[in-house]
């Protein structure tokens, strides 16, 4: 018993490490280079126009949208959704991330493996996602482990969803920053500026993942208890 509990100690705090020293790590490279204007003076809106335009997406189109980092790809409206901050920046980190999220229309437009299977997983995610906390209470509340080993399913098929999420993320940085230089839209320093960005926020999707297997494990002890 003592070493479960110490278990779940270490997981709440390994996870509030995680969690909190991710998102204090990209917004402090955001926030660092937010300050720099990239040398070509483009704004976020520009920089995507001009990335998408030169993959040939010109069907693909650029909104603003309200919250703070809330950047985004809709591949079903075919929309790159940019917050204001980086819609209308002048910055490396604007650049970055309305690059970034034009990496993904190119995925679609590629039909990028990774970023295929990620879209058929929604379905079945967003059931999990919504019902297997439900489930686990009604094990636990009945005393029925057959209930208690589905949530427990249900929850590791959210964790595949977020590991398959990672090379999505990766390469739609990749594509960014590929774009970015062989383009000239940035100098050397403006580029290192810009590949730490990415890299800050792709480290939230591995804390994230990380954090959902520690919880996973914890749930496979519990069961076996």
């Amino acid at each position: 018993m003592f070493g479960f509990n110490l278990y779940w100690l270490i997981l709440i705090a390994v996870s509030l490490v995680l969690g909190f020293g991710t998102q204090g790590y990209i917004k402090s490279r955001y926030k660092k280079w937010d300050k720099i204007p990239n040398s070509q003076g483009l704004t976020g809106a520009q920089a995507a126009r001009k990335m998408l335009d030169a993959h040939g997406l010109t069907q693909v189109s650029v909104e603003m949208v309200p919250g703070d980092l809330t950047d985004h790809y809709d591949p079903k409206a075919q929309k790159v959704s940019l917050s204001q901050r980086v819609y209308n920046n002048r910055s490396v980190s604007a650049l970055a991330i309305a690059s970034h999220e034009c990496g993904h229309a190119v995925q679609h437009a590629k039909s990028y493996v990774p970023a295929t299977i990620r879209g058929a997983l929604v379905p079945p995610i967003s059931l999990a996602s919504n019902v297997w906390l439900i489930v686990l209470i009604l094990g636990i509340f009945l005393n029925y482990l057959g209930l208690i080993w589905l949530a427990i399913a249900l929850y590791a098929v959210t964790i595949l969803f977020q590991l398959v999420t990672l090379p999505v993320e990766f390469d739609a940085s990749h594509r960014a920053l590929a774009f970015i230089k062989t383009s000239g839209y940035v100098v050397d320093a403006e580029s290192k500026g810009a590949h730490s960005v990415l890299t800050a926020a792709a480290l939230t999707y591995v804390a994230a993942a990380l954090i959902s297997l520690l919880q996973l494990f914890y749930l496979l002890g519990f069961a076996r208890r």
